[in-house]
């Protein structure tokens, strides 16, 4: 038998988080409900079981870690006794902290059907970049297993009631002698619940769920950015035996714009500009989310150059107020000249005193 940790196919070191997520991902996948007759699943979703139920344990796991190699000749599946020297080791209450491995009176049902939280969902979806800064409200389709609307997530016929289960009298669990240890595990025919469904509901072959696509209302809060994420609780996968929905996360994608490049909450526009108007200084009408307004252009402005016009930016997704809008300013150089303005420039160049170059001549 693999260790706990290659059952669940986590590092020895794995955190709790780790731990719950690969057990959850795998028992979710080889659960019998969803291979029945799978006998091959059934084992395998035994082994996810009973790692977890030591790896969840701070106890079960530090003792595991503490005798796991010296018990990997008389650990549960380790190959029985074969020569390992168990009096070397004190293993007085290894039972204990192993009870849901071990058989006697440390043993406990197996509680494979115990209520777990159902699954968390992720879908995207697109908004305008328009409605990025006003926010707005969606629709949207989501495809996911949810409460069975025949059974109600008993797994039975209506009317019927789970009975007994007659291979383990309700305990939930049997045992195996293996070696030196009584080897307890979730009982095959019940999957541990100790009650089985004799009359399976028809509508979902007795898994208590169904597969349904549903549509939900999502507010996109006004400043959503890309990768902003909106939580709808309980809107995810349904629980199992009555556990908990998992949520639905809904990720933002917010579509570019033909204007605006988004920063954080501000947002950068770029400006064009006459020769003239950079060097001589103007004022000149620039859009921005809430109307157009007057941007005042200082003389001698390079290109390049950021102005800042406060509180015409996006909204701050946390707390009130609005970022700025950082006006860019590009001067615009005409690919055709007219004879008039050929001569202006000719003349302006005769006349002027710049050189824009004169840094050059102190490394030269």
């Amino acid at each position: 038998m693999a260790s706990p940790y290659e059952v669940l196919g986590v590092p020895k070191g794995a955190s709790d988080d780790d731990v719950k997520k690969a057990y959850r991902k795998l028992a979710r996948q080889y659960h019998p409900d969803r291979n029945p007759g799978d006998n091959g699943a059934e084992e395998k979703f035994k082994e996810v079981q009973t790692a977890y139920d030591v790896l969840s344990d701070a106890e079960k796991r530090s003792a595991y870690d503490r005798f796991g190699a010296a018990g990997g000749r008389g650990f549960p599946g380790g190959g029985g006794a074969g020569g390992a020297r168990f009096e070397e080791f004190d293993l007085g209450n290894l039972s204990d902290l192993f009870g849901g491995m071990f058989g006697g009176g440390g043993a406990r049902r197996g509680g494979a059907r115990r209520p777990a939280r159902g699954d968390d969902l992720e879908t995207r979806v697109r908004i305008s970049f328009e409605d990025s800064l006003e926010g707005a409200q969606v629709r949207i389709p989501v495809e996911a297993d949810s409460v069975c609307s025949v059974c109600h997530g008993t797994g039975g016929e209506p009317g019927t009631s789970p009975v007994v289960c007659p291979q383990c009298a309700g305990r939930g669990v049997v045992s195996d002698a293996q070696g030196l240890f009584a080897f307890s595990q979730p009982c095959p025919r019940c999957q541990g619940n100790g009650t089985i469904v004799e009359k399976p509901c028809k509508n979902c072959r007795g898994s208590g769920r169904e597969r349904s696509t549903k549509r939900y209302a999502v507010r996109i809060p006004a400043g959503a950015k890309n990768g902003t994420r909106v939580r709808l609780k309980g809107k995810g996968e349904a629980g199992l035996n009555g556990g908990p929905a998992g949520d639905l996360h809904v990720v933002v994608e917010v579509a570019p714009s033909s204007l605006y490049e988004r920063r954080g909450s501000d947002l950068v526009l770029e400006v064009p500009v006459t020769y003239a108007e950079a060097a001589l200084g103007a004022s000149v009408q620039i859009p921005t989310p809430d109307g157009p307004v007057s941007l005042k252009i200082p003389s001698g402005t390079e290109s390049g150059k950021l102005l800042r016009v406060k509180g015409r930016g996006a909204p701050h997704l946390k707390g009130n107020g609005r970022g700025d809008l950082l006006a860019r300013v590009k001067i615009s150089i005409p690919k055709k000249l007219t004879k008039a303005e050929k001569e202006a420039l000719e003349g302006y160049q005769k006349v002027s005193r710049e050189n824009p170059r004169e840094r050059f001549a102190e490394v030269s």
